[in-house]
């Protein structure tokens, strides 16, 4: 086995994490100890937004009002692929029951979470299509109450394409608020939300963090870290077309990753020769992000087969895998480790991220070797129960008052054989 790194990230710095998780366990203490003040004055501060923070319904329906129609069919269309996959996922979960022994009845049931958080970024870009994930896939679930949050612009809020999408997808509650207070807010339960039960949705590493340390009484998503992506290809694919799938996931971010696995050494420099350029031919500050994506966090590594493609593909279990080879089929059955994958020349990333129906809040930094997505299953507890009959409740209770005894668990062992007397 031949791995060769054409080229290769560079390390990344380890003080930067030290310092943003300081700042966010100083803002959620100040937040839990001052509520609603402690979140204006962030909001502030931090966003230069000193207007109402719960959005009423009047200006909800001024935003979308102002929304022009042909962005309103094209985000309806996404809304409606994103609540047709969601559907189907939703289609896939049920409540099953089973007499495990004669007289032992047990069964799981399917419980929607009470409320849930979902953050939408909104800093560098307008993350319309991240509102439409997290929202409608949580309404398909069946949670009741859905609170939303997103960044303001200063003396103007939320971007109406965002409100537009957010109103669209089933928000009962949108708050005007980004960053760590944004998520304090829907996990306190501040300015009318109800104290979120799971917070959802991708934002920055501060975002991530507050996320993590809030995590355990409040469910999450997953633990994000930035976007990754990577494309498998062979000699059937255009450099062109690898160049800009990889180009144009490096716009997410600096610290975003872009990676090509590749098995013709002609491809990989024709990629690494042409991204540059295309990298150029974009906007500001798009480029700039961008160029440094691709200068620090890029990868090219060249293998001897499709097999060995498929193991490094793996090791790095990527959030988005695109696939441009021969024999998709055979990628498809292969492939382990991935939050979303897609298949052929005639998809892409980009489809994911926007439209296509699929959730794209994925697992990043390696976590698609043990987690997939958000989906509906996220907002729903899978519980069980079990009741038994007389006859059934003797045999549980010999042998389980035998089985404790052994663990040394008296009090189990008392507990069981008290319904012998039954």
């Amino acid at each position: 086995m031949a791995i060769t790194y054409l080229k290769q990230a560079a390390p990344r710095p380890a003080s930067e994490n030290s310092d943003i998780r300081d700042t966010v366990e100083i803002m959620l203490t100040n937040i839990a100890s001052e509520g609603e003040d402690a979140v204006k004055r962030y909001a502030e501060r931090l966003d230069g937004w000193t207007g109402d923070i719960a959005l009423s319904d009047a200006e909800r329906h001024a935003a979308c009002d102002r929304v022009p129609q042909d962005l309103k069919d094209d985000i309806r269309f996404a809304h409606a692929n994103i609540l047709r996959f969601a559907e189907a996922q939703k289609a896939t979960i049920s409540d099953c029951e089973i007499e495990v022994i004669p007289g032992l009845i047990a069964g799981q049931k399917q419980i929607p979470v009470s409320s849930a958080g979902c953050y939408v970024p909104g800093g560098r870009y307008s993350h319309i299509a991240s509102a439409l994930m997290t929202i409608t896939t949580a309404k398909v679930a069946g949670v009741p109450h859905i609170t939303a949050v997103s960044p303001t612009r200063p003396d103007t809020g939320i971007p109406d394409a965002i409100i537009y999408a957010m109103d669209l997808a089933g928000a009962d509650l949108i708050l005007n608020l980004g960053g760590v207070q944004g998520i304090a807010a829907m996990a306190q339960g501040l300015f009318g939300a109800r104290p979120a039960d799971i917070l959802v949705g991708p934002g920055n590493s501060y975002v991530a963090e507050a996320k993590r340390m809030l995590f355990g009484p409040i469910g999450i998503d997953m633990f994000a870290g930035p976007t990754d992506s990577l494309v498998i290809a062979d000699h059937t694919a255009d450099v062109e077309t690898v160049a800009w799938d990889l180009v144009s996931q490096a716009e997410h971010g600096a610290d975003s990753p872009v990676w090509l696995v590749t098995t013709d050494q002609a491809l990989a420099d024709g990629v690494m020769a042409r991204a540059g350029a295309l990298i150029d031919a974009l906007p500001e500050p798009n480029a700039s992000v961008a160029r440094a994506s691709w200068a620090e966090r890029a990868e090219v590594v060249l293998c001897d087969s499709a097999e060995e493609a498929a193991q490094v593909s793996d090791s790095y279990a990527p959030e988005h895998l695109q696939v441009q080879a021969e024999n998709l089929d055979w990628w498809l059955s292969r492939l382990t480790s991935y939050g979303s994958l897609f298949l052929g020349a005639d998809t892409t990333v980009s489809f994911g991220d926007k439209t296509a129906g699929p959730n794209h809040v994925l697992p990043t930094s390696g976590a698609a070797r043990y987690t997939g997505g958000l989906s509906v299953h996220k907002f729903t507890k899978t519980v069980t129960w079990q009741r038994c009959t007389g006859e059934a409740s003797h045999e549980l209770a010999v042998r389980t008052a035998r089985i404790s005894r052994m663990e040394g668990m008296e009090g189990h062992a008392r507990a069981a054989e008290l319904r012998l007397k039954h």
